[in-house]
């Protein structure tokens, strides 16, 4: 098996009950804030089972980045798009978002923007470390 797959099989391990316990404190927060609200069975195995797969995937996408020969458009458009088609299909499939044209479209311009400003920041903020080191040297 490909190190690169192990690695992201490894990290989704690794984190992938991180989104399981969010989900339990959103639920929790949100029961205690709202009194009308009621989760059946089914629901809550589906966030469970939702949010380790976004946790697993999450986690393991970013073994991407740690792949040498491959670009940094490359390994940014995996990254991008499995997050993408993960945290779009969890969120439809839970009906999260309704199913409604506009409102997928609103949920996508949000996702992108959040994550270009997290992956803007993130790679500033590496690139301004390595330059700090490198003048160490």
């Amino acid at each position: 098996m490909n190190k690169y797959l192990k690695e992201f099989f490894r990290r989704g391990l690794m984190f992938g009950g991180f989104g399981p316990l969010v989900a339990g404190i959103i639920y929790f927060v949100v029961s205690k804030t709202s009194p009308s609200f009621f989760l059946n069975g089914t629901e809550v195995f589906s966030a469970i089972l939702s949010t380790y797969i976004l946790a697993f995937l999450q986690a393991g996408a970013t073994v991407f980045n740690q792949i040498e020969n491959w670009s940094l458009m490359k390994s940014l458009l995996c990254h991008f798009s499995t997050l993408f088609v993960a945290y779009t299909s969890c969120y439809l499939l839970n009906s999260w978002i309704p199913f409604d044209y506009r409102v997928i479209l609103i949920f996508i311009g949000i996702f992108v923007a959040v994550y270009f400003t997290v992956w803007s920041i993130v790679y500033f903020s590496i690139k301004a470390t390595s330059r700090k080191l490198n003048m160490k040297l």
